[in-house]
């Protein structure tokens, strides 16, 4: 993966000083590296049985409909409030300095569905929690939760215990 690590751009003090961003469009124009993280994140997941792709707003709709695609299964999005049209099934999660919330169609995932979800990184884990809560709200299974990247040093697996929690790219500091 260190192909694909040497296609990321790190921007030291964005969004603020002290952060190191990880910027991965610079990942997604080179369409060999696009295709090689697509191929790889769908490889893990071949011989599973997949209905549903979940994609976090907003990076994860980039890459859980390829995933979605490739498997042969649906694509659900996840999606901050007051964006999706119909009822929808919500949860409140902490944030390092407040809280967030991500809504869901009650109707995208019937129960008994197995379940990827799907987004570019996992840091401390919290959206990632929430999402899989959101899922198992709705009756789903979830059977994977894929990451382009991983912020190791952050630990964000520790909330997702009993999961497959798999990552591409690591950064250990």
């Amino acid at each position: 993966m260190e192909d694909l690590k040497k296609l990321i751009r790190e921007i030291p003090d964005y969004p603020k000083p002290g952060i190191l961003f990880y910027d991965l469009t610079t990942l997604l124009k080179d369409r060999h590296g696009f295709q090689e993280l697509v191929d790889q994140l769908c490889d893990h997941y071949a011989n599973r049985q997949v209905d549903v792709v979940v994609g976090v707003e907003a990076r994860g709709f980039i890459f859980a409909p390829a995933l979605a695609y490739r498997l042969g299964a649906g694509f659900v999005p996840v999606r901050k409030p007051k964006k999706l049209p119909a009822k929808t099934a919500q949860v409140c999660y902490q944030l390092e300095y407040g809280t967030d919330t991500l809504e869901i169609h009650r109707d995208a995932i019937e129960p008994g569905q197995t379940v990827i979800i799907s987004d570019d990184l996992l840091a401390t884990g919290g959206t990632a929690a929430a999402t899989v809560n959101l899922v198992q709200q709705l009756g789903g299974i979830v059977v994977g939760v894929a990451f382009a990247v991983e912020l190791t040093f952050l630990q964000g697996r520790a909330k997702l215990p009993g999961l497959d929690v798999f990552s591409l790219i690591q950064y250990d500091v």
